[in-house]
């Protein structure tokens, strides 16, 4: 943002000896060039990681008698595309299952080095007076789209070195690419240049306050599904045990499954925060796992599903978890509201509300990118049923939040009635 300032830059500057003029040394560099390279990074930094891992489990198996390095880097290639939507085919059947733990990673990669680029390209443009003039500023557009296009590079040679054999699809990993970069490399990039503070002081209070309220609610909620995933495992740990020891595994191998099992566990989260809401999820074709009925099939040997509760019928009291939702968003729309105080009725109802609707639609749609195909036959259909999921979310989320921002303005009207009677 201070690079947008209109300030005296006269000792940042180096001489143009072709011209005698001075220059300023952020300009000389090419936005395309450092926003591309950005994007590469981004992408590089995963990729490089998860084939590091990748050479890891192939020593951790059978201290690395059977293959090569190559092929572990390989596998961890192919991790990485798969956590891009590629989707793999094992055994002749389609694995289409994002590991979000992944996924989620490389989101954060993508963020940090837009981050980065923001800030490298952030001389480049009119500064905050030119904007404020209505002069036009392409930067952030332009540096998105080289981002984005080394990004897309990297994913694609990747694609075409390691996943061929591994039937990736590669309509997955642009499309996931796109995602990243103009959902998350996009926006950094905004924030590093500083152009995102510019535009938000154009918005209106409310909206950024509903903004507030929106990821108080969602990061709440999430925070809350992963406490009751990780508390069911906990209960029944000695199952998730047994699964390793009947599978036979030495302590290498059960390291190498515990890192692919954390690989899942956003996944498993976003499982039982659709269980909380009341639609549930499944874990094959036919199956059900919901706050009021239980009905299960076959399973993998997998420690997560330990987690699972037990088939049939649970118990009657069970079914009034489906009100945790509303007050989760009430206390989260309430906790966003003492930041942000308003002694407005209309405000603080509006804030919660759409705060609440908004955040259920984003869990919603992180409902129905934790799902996919498991495996053959019935592991086909694995994953909550998301537009239910979406349903019951922006009900619950937003009543709630109506009532967290209806009950913190009446206690903050409250307390400025009291400090105007003190005084």
């Amino acid at each position: 943002m201070t690079s947008l300032l209109p300030r005296d830059r006269t000792s940042d500057r180096t001489v143009d000896h072709a011209s005698g003029d001075t220059v300023d040394p952020r300009h000389r560099r090419s936005l395309a060039l450092v926003a591309g390279l950005g994007g590469v990074a981004a992408a590089g930094t995963m990729l490089v990681v998860c084939m590091a891992l990748g050479v890891i489990g192939w020593f951790l198996t059978d201290a690395g008698a059977h293959g090569t390095p190559s092929d572990g880097m390989r596998v961890g290639a192919v991790g990485w595309l798969l956590a891009h939507g590629s989707g793999v085919v094992i055994g002749g059947a389609r694995v289409g299952l994002l590991p979000l733990g992944v996924t989620a990673l490389c989101a954060w990669a993508v963020w940090r080095l837009g981050l980065r680029v923001g800030d490298a390209v952030s001389g480049h443009g009119p500064d905050a007076e030119g904007i404020a003039d209505g002069e036009r500023d392409w930067t952030v557009a332009a540096a998105s789209l080289s981002f984005t296009a080394g990004y897309l590079l990297v994913g694609l040679v990747t694609l075409h070195l390691a996943g061929g054999g591994a039937g990736a699809s590669g309509v997955g990993v642009v499309r996931w690419s796109l995602l990243l970069c103009l959902a998350l490399g996009a926006p950094a990039i905004a924030v590093g240049s500083g152009r995102a503070a510019i535009w938000a002081a154009y918005l209106p209070a409310s909206v950024r306050a509903g903004g507030a309220a929106c990821r108080q609610v969602l990061v709440t909620w999430l925070l809350v599904s992963t406490v009751l995933l990780l508390g069911a495992l906990a209960a029944d740990l000695g199952q998730a045990a047994n699964v390793l020891s009947r599978l036979h595994t030495d302590a290498g191998d059960a390291t190498l499954f515990v890192v692919i099992t954390a690989t899942l566990v956003p996944n498993a989260a976003a499982f039982a925060g659709s269980w909380l809401l009341g639609p549930g999820f499944a874990v094959g074709t036919h199956t059900l796992v919901s706050p009021s009925l239980v009905v299960l099939g076959p399973l993998p040997m997998f420690p997560l599903l330990a987690a699972l509760p037990h088939q049939g019928t649970p118990a009657a009291w069970l079914t009034g978890v489906v009100a945790v939702p509303a007050l989760v968003a009430a206390y989260a729309v309430a906790r966003a509201q003492r930041r942000l105080p308003t002694l407005r009725w209309d405000e603080g109802a509006l804030r919660g509300c759409a705060g609440g609707i908004v955040a259920g639609v984003l869990f919603g749609v992180l409902a129905a990118m934790s799902g996919g195909a498991a495996g053959p036959g019935r592991m086909r259909d694995v994953g909550p049923f998301a537009f239910e999921v979406t349903a019951h979310a922006v009900t619950a989320f937003g009543l709630g939040g109506l009532l967290g921002g209806l009950t913190m303005t009446w206690w903050q009207r409250r307390s400025a009635r009291r400090s105007v009677e003190t005084d």
